[in-house]
């Protein structure tokens, strides 16, 4: 069987669950998000345990490194009035942050990957933030839909393309972190592969094959960042979104 830089991938059925043709199989895909959800969960416990420690522990410095990180950003991009909310935003990113690093464990698998994972999360986001708005404003949220000083003449195309605009946040949110995500893993699984085959076939071609092995490296050392990145980025935008939704920008 010819393996391809998709399998990694794959959807595999660890134990089928179904109730006629609805089905509720638990997969890896499930078990790495759980396996996120609770190293994530285990960390912080463990570090804030008894109040924490004076002097802290490496792990406690880093999650308090985390915390000060995402509490800068609600201020910065939100203000006084994103504090409220600083418990789902610092949960998203840490949960971001963790899916996306478990993928880079050489045969694990990345979760965010998969657009139903990204997509799934963006969406509920969006619906939160929706009702935020509507919780501060009320019907007069619908004036984001009509930019202030816009002719009335046209008004319902920029009603149109306001809200076309609006509900795609929903989609590229998910879209962009699947797609940075599903793209790095394949190049690398390309490159690897194509410097195990020089190595295989020997001879000067196995000499040959460290260029791409180095590549590799430089790619997985790449990757890594691309994984920080975009759990930043997803984290910055909700914030942005939020902060719109409050302030009507």
């Amino acid at each position: 069987m010819i393996s391809t830089p998709l399998e990694q991938f794959s959807i595999i059925n660890m134990i089928p669950l179904h109730i006629g043709n609805v089905y509720f199989s638990f997969t890896n895909s499930a078990l790495y998000l759980f396996l996120a959800t609770g190293l994530v969960s285990l960390l912080c416990y463990l570090v804030t345990i008894n109040g924490g420690y004076l002097i802290p522990s490496r792990w406690q410095s880093i999650v308090e490194m985390i915390f000060q990180f995402v509490q800068s950003l609600v201020e910065e991009q939100i203000g006084p009035q994103g504090r409220k909310y600083f418990p789902l935003i610092f949960t998203t990113f840490l949960f971001l942050l963790s899916a996306n690093l478990i993928g880079m464990i050489p045969y694990s698998f990345t979760a965010t990957s998969h657009i139903v994972v990204t997509f799934g999360l963006s969406f509920a986001l969006f619906i939160g933030i929706t009702i935020v708005g509507f919780q501060h404003h009320g019907l007069h949220f619908f004036s984001f839909l009509l930019p202030k000083g816009a002719p009335l003449i046209l008004a319902p195309l920029l009603v149109v393309l306001e809200l076309v605009s609006y509900c795609f946040r929903a989609v590229s949110l998910g879209v962009r972190l699947f797609a940075n995500m599903m793209a790095g893993h394949t190049l690398v699984k390309i490159i690897s592969s194509f410097a195990w085959t020089m190595l295989s076939v020997g001879g000067i071609l196995a000499v040959a094959s460290v260029i791409p092995v180095v590549i590799v490296f430089a790619l997985t050392g790449l990757e890594i960042g691309v994984a920080c990145l975009q759990a930043y980025v997803f984290t910055i935008l909700v914030c942005i979104y939020l902060n719109d939704a409050i302030h009507l920008h």
